[in-house]
């Protein structure tokens, strides 16, 4: 089984589906990657159980077959040669690989490709095409606030839900929570799942943004289809919490302030807060707000004051600043309402003016008692 392939090419589709290679395999032949070869087409595979990419490019072959390949040997060898055409040469019964080159060849083991994991059946499958810039942008705004307990599954991804009227992404770690919405891009029925971390940052890491997303799904699997690439995921089982529950419907003290300005501040002051807590107080009067942060441990502390918009009663409120901060981080508008009812209550940023009428955006942020 012999055929011949570009080394920057393969190189380059290589790369994109490695993300999904674990270094803690259970199973030694997911250290590989799966070549199967279809007349002049080739699919590579390379999977964890849980997540599976396969990206698909056009080789020279004499006959169809498929080997695995030990997958960090060939990324170091095609990484480090220059662009040219490489032949593999594959024995049938050892399933050794020859790699020849310009240059020379050389020699690794190979495996049988029927002992590779098979991508689960999918039936029964529902589906929606979106554009590549509506998920990745979606993905890019609420990831950031997806949890990291064991304990709790159910947040530690995003929860996606579907219907005629709009797209909803949420995420939440029970500190920080993220709603995503988008009304431009509609599914045909209602449906909801949760997309683990990982596939989601795969996912993230390959799209250009112009391109037109494939999304089906079951109750069990979600597979994404790309460019000349597929991503297959399992879905993280479990009822996600009633989000909108936690969201505070009053909140008359509202806050209009500089993005960047506050972003930059915030940062400053973090720096002298308690590594711990990450504790910054929040002072509003009139239109002055006052950032505070101390280390009593080590002696540290520092103060900013800066000009805002507030239509409310004077408040004092603590945040967890490293929460506040990327939360700014993951807006784009040029200035930011936080809406507020009580120093225990949460906060919710929004931006001030949306950029796209088809989007809508709100962050909530749990406050942080105050030490006296």
């Amino acid at each position: 089984m012999n055929f011949i392939v570009s080394s920057g090419t393969l190189s380059r589709h290589l790369q994109s589906i490695s993300g999904v290679l674990s270094t803690n395999n259970n199973l030694p032949i997911l250290d590989n990657f799966l070549f199967e070869i279809d007349n002049n087409d080739l699919i590579v595979s390379a999977s964890d159980l849980e997540t599976t990419m396969r990206t698909k490019l056009v080789i020279e072959a004499t006959e169809s077959g498929k080997i695995c390949i030990p997958a960090k040997m060939l990324l170091d060898i095609l990484k480090n040669l220059p662009e040219q055409p490489c032949t593999f040469i594959v024995d049938k019964d050892t399933f050794s690989v020859e790699l020849s080159y310009d240059n020379g060849k050389s020699k690794m083991p190979g495996y049988n490709g029927n002992e590779y994991p098979k991508i689960p059946a999918f039936e029964k499958k529902n589906q929606l095409k979106v554009t590549g810039e509506i998920i990745s942008k979606a993905i890019t705004k609420t990831l950031f606030a997806a949890g990291n307990d064991d304990l709790r599954p159910v947040m530690s991804g995003v929860y996606c839900q579907f219907s005629p009227e709009e797209l909803i992404f949420v995420a939440t770690d029970a500190h920080k929570l993220v709603c995503y919405k988008r009304s431009d891009s509609l599914a045909e029925g209602n449906a909801s799942f949760i997309l683990p971390k990982k596939p989601l940052n795969l996912l993230k890491s390959n799209l250009r943004g112009e391109e037109e997303v494939l999304l089906e799904f079951n109750e069990s699997n979600a597979i994404f289809t790309f460019n000349d690439m597929e991503l297959v995921c399992r879905l993280i089982d479990g009822k996600f919490p009633n989000y909108e529950a936690v969201i505070p419907k009053e909140n008359p003290n509202v806050l209009t302030i500089d993005r960047v300005q506050f972003l930059s501040a915030l940062k400053r002051v973090s720096i002298f807060s308690n590594k711990s807590t990450h504790q910054v107080k929040i002072k509003i009067a009139g239109q002055e707000l006052s950032l505070f942060a101390e280390d009593i441990d080590f002696s540290n502390e520092s103060n900013e004051r800066l000009t805002c918009s507030y239509d409310g009663e004077d408040m004092e409120i603590a945040f967890n600043s490293k929460f506040l901060m990327e939360m700014l981080s993951n807006l784009d508008s040029s200035e930011i309402k936080i809406r507020m009812s009580a120093p225990n209550r949460a906060g919710i940023l929004t931006p001030s003016e949306p950029e796209n009428e088809n989007e809508d955006i709100l962050m909530l942020v749990m406050p942080v008692m105050i030490n006296r």
